[in-house]
């Protein structure tokens, strides 16, 4: 199961980061053009692929050493892990003012 989540997780941050496929970005679609010019979404998009990326890997870990062990708990806890810490991660940093154009 966390193989193919990790996969998936792939997936979204390279068709969020290189096909610029924004609208996958929660909230980003629904904003009007002059909100969306206020926010820097290629770093945000960065930081997208960059989460997803390091979620896909902690779960690929996971799944790897449970595999080597033989104890298939290790799966289980780097992939709920890779989730606690993976997406409040994602909202803080994405929602940060780092990523907000200042038009002064």
């Amino acid at each position: 199961m966390s193989l193919s989540v990790a996969i998936i997780f792939i997936i979204l941050g390279v068709l969020i980061k290189n096909f610029k496929l924004y609208f996958l970005i929660a909230g980003y679609n629904t904003m009007s053009k002059t909100n969306q010019e206020k926010y820097d979404i290629n770093g945000i998009a960065t930081v997208f692929r960059n989460t997803m990326f390091g979620m896909a890997i902690l779960m690929i870990i996971g799944y790897a050493i449970s595999y080597w062990l033989e104890l298939p708990k290790i799966e289980i806890y780097l992939f709920f892990g890779a989730i606690v810490i993976g997406i409040p991660y994602l909202l803080i940093v994405s929602n940060s003012s780092k990523y907000k154009i200042d038009k002064r």
